[in-house]
């Protein structure tokens, strides 16, 4: 409903997008940058993304498609506002993923990042389902692991033996498929 609205350029699809998915999305930009108003203007600039890509676009699942252009977004301006400052919390858990991804290799090399996607992609879809949730509620929505463990009904400690033992997996598996050493 809200792409068809979309496509006939109405209005009310900003309203709506803003309705369904602006707490989520903010969600992902505070978390990512600490500020919450940094994180209202990353949410308004992918509001008007999609009003500008969206037609030609016609992303299946908007949800996926809103957070994704978010999160590039929110760390475009994160890159920007801190240049060599730290944020802890969301450096804390890249460094997490860096100890399983690093490599002698150039990430920066096209060919090698598609390939450890594609290793990641298979690598997830393996792994079971609330292993999954929890991975890609870390690493990709930044949630802390308190946030994850409060909803999940578990303990902190739960949470980070999952993700942990996630990791290992992940850095196995990927030296397993040649695309780290």
């Amino acid at each position: 409903m809200i792409i068809k609205k979309l496509y006939e350029r109405s209005e009310e699809a900003i309203k709506a997008l803003s309705d369904k998915y602006g707490a989520l999305c903010q969600g992902i930009a505070n978390r990512i940058l600490g500020n919450e108003q940094d994180a209202e203007e990353c949410l308004n600039d992918a509001l008007l993304a999609v009003w500008n890509t969206v037609p030609p676009e016609k992303p299946d699942p908007l949800s996926a498609y809103i957070c994704r252009i978010t999160r590039n977004i929110s760390l475009k301006k994160y890159h920007a506002n801190t240049a060599k400052k730290r944020n802890t919390h969301y450096d804390v858990a890249l460094d997490e993923l860096e100890e399983c991804l690093a490599g002698d290799s150039s990430v920066e090399d096209e060919i090698l990042a598609r390939e450890l996607q594609q290793g990641m992609n298979d690598f997830l879809s393996k792994l079971k389902k609330a292993d999954r949730v929890m991975f890609v509620r870390r690493y990709w929505f930044l949630e802390t692991v308190s946030e994850i463990a409060g909803s999940i009904g578990r303990s902190n400690n739960y949470v980070t033996v999952h993700l942990y033992r996630s990791r290992i997996k992940l850095e196995n598996y990927l030296k397993m498929k040649g695309l780290i050493q």
